[in-house]
């Protein structure tokens, strides 16, 4: 037992509640949602050191022993998850504190930003399939709280559509885990793995259809993510970058911790629709993004397509798989989350999210290039970056396992990618920057000679793409770790893998 499994879920719903007690104070306020994010960072590295040295660490609340009472559990896939998170929490927030398209200064935002830190939180470590339910539904409040913080007629229709679409997967999610229970008597996710491995789940598998579908609705995956172009791109810049790198993933750990572990056991069939299901959201994702011209819905788009190849990873069912699929899911997360956070300083510099109001910037702010070329090579997948490990681990146990035509899909979309990032490159960063609009302002006008207030954006893209860097230039020890930790889920018993990690 140890406590540090509680931290990912206590710490942030502490700071919420010392947040909403500092409303009326923000500077008091700020300080503390700094300080809680903070101290959440130090947790979850001190919660991913102690699953290393122990193994997976779990503790039950109310004194009921499992499968009858609360368990929280973090082996390594949920302790990589919660300091992703955790990393992704500070430097939004760090962003946040800049000019640069920051959240409106409302007194809900800090708490609702630590309250949807908390949902995420709980899904990474909860052990059973009705808490998982629960920490959604905190998730999905929060979220819609910050979607409508604004006030705006467009944010509240964004708010309205992201409700419709997510309520939808709740409650299949509420379904799926009442047939589970008739069948099973159990919803611990430790239970029904034993049922799973004792062969007694050839009458109820099919009911795990229901929450899978409500997971995939969670994730964005063709045909069923309408609503995430539909409402992101009405979100301030640290807003978007949070929900960007961390909400849609939420559903694909579902997904993984279900298929790659506790009913891993799951009729091949299921593993090849999710691979199949792959495929168009890999290739709808990446169209979308090249059609658009406004960078807030080209990076909605490309969270889409990047689900794709999550979701590749969870179709090939075996351990290597798993392990790519993690590792992929760890660079995607560092370097969309600060492409989104660049694009809100290419709207605080250009005075526009459309790129054909934008340009000039390689001259006139050389750095923040630099650092948009470190992240678009990495969702591109160019060497020696991380998304070239992530995308070299997936491609090759795709070939292993023949699925050409998957491959083949992960690398058109990789092409599609490049282009849209090309588009962004040309538009915002290469070409002139075109005479001054006036319909839109002095900001549009003069955002480049008054670039006051940035240091803390450049701050938090500077962390990010140093760590996207470091990635890939020192994949080896996190790629062991993922080896370990795919090797801890039931997938490692049940279906053998060609290639283990990187090995062959």
């Amino acid at each position: 037992m140890s406590s540090l499994v509680l931290t990912p879920v206590l710490v942030p719903l502490g700071t919420a509640l010392l947040t909403a007690a500092l409303v009326g104070q923000p500077r008091a306020q700020r300080l503390t949602a700094l300080l809680g994010t903070g101290a959440l960072l130090g947790c979850a590295g001190a919660l991913l050191r102690e699953v290393q040295r122990m193994g997976p660490v779990r503790t039950h609340l109310g004194a009921w022993p499992a499968p009858f009472g609360i368990e929280l559990v973090a082996d390594g896939l949920g302790a990589a998850m919660v300091l992703l998170m955790a990393i992704v929490g500070a430097v939004t927030l760090l962003f946040q504190q800049s000019c640069a398209d920051p959240a409106p200064a409302r007194p809900g935002l800090l708490p609702l930003f630590s309250v949807l830190l908390a949902g995420v939180g709980g899904t990474f470590v909860t052990g059973d399939l009705f808490n998982l339910y629960v920490w959604f539904e905190v998730l999905l409040l929060a979220a819609l709280g910050l979607l409508a913080l604004g006030g705006q007629v467009r944010q509240l229709d964004a708010t309205l559509k992201y409700f419709v679409l997510n309520t939808l997967g709740t409650l299949l999610l509420l379904v799926g885990i009442g047939y589970l229970y008739a069948a099973t008597g159990h919803l611990n996710f430790g239970a029904l793995r034993e049922a799973a491995g004792r062969g007694e789940a050839a009458s109820w598998l099919p009911f795990l259809v229901v929450p899978l579908l409500a997971f995939l609705v969670k994730a964005g995956a063709f045909p069923l993510f309408a609503w995430l172009p539909a409402s992101y791109h009405t979100l301030p810049g640290p807003l978007l970058a949070l929900f960007a790198g961390l909400l849609t993933k939420v559903g694909v750990y579902a997904i993984l911790r279900t298929l790659s572990d506790v009913f891993a056991a799951s009729p091949r069939v299921i593993y090849e629709c999710v691979g199949w299901l792959a495929v168009p959201t890999m290739i709808v994702g990446a169209l979308g993004a090249a059609y658009h011209w406004d960078l807030r819905r080209i990076l909605a788009f490309h969270v889409i397509s990047q689900i794709g190849y999550l979701l590749l990873g969870v179709g090939l069912g075996t351990m290597a798989g798993a392990s790519a699929t993690v590792f992929y899911l760890g660079h995607n997360v560092l370097a969309k989350t600060n492409l989104v956070l660049i694009a809100a300083i290419v709207f605080r510099l250009g005075g526009s999210y459309d790129l054909r109001r934008c340009g000039g910037l390689y001259k006139a702010r050389p750095l923040l290039a630099v650092m948009f070329l470190i992240s678009a090579f990495a969702m591109v997948g160019a060497p020696p970056l991380s998304g070239f490990w992530a995308k070299l681990m997936l491609i090759r146990e795709t070939l292993l396992l023949e699925r050409g035509v998957w491959a083949a899909a992960a690398l058109t979309t990789g092409f599609l990618t490049l282009y849209s990032m090309s588009k962004i490159w040309l538009e915002a960063f290469w070409k002139e920057r075109p005479p001054r609009d006036e319909s839109h302002g002095s900001e549009a006008g003069h955002a480049l000679e008054r670039p006051e207030g940035l240091g803390c954006a450049y701050a938090a893209v500077g962390i990010l793409a140093g760590l996207t860097v470091a990635l890939g230039l020192f994949p080896e020890p996190v790629v062991s770790f993922l080896d370990r930790s795919a090797g801890q889920l039931g997938v490692a018993r049940v279906h053998p893998s060609p290639g283990f990690g990187g090995a062959p």
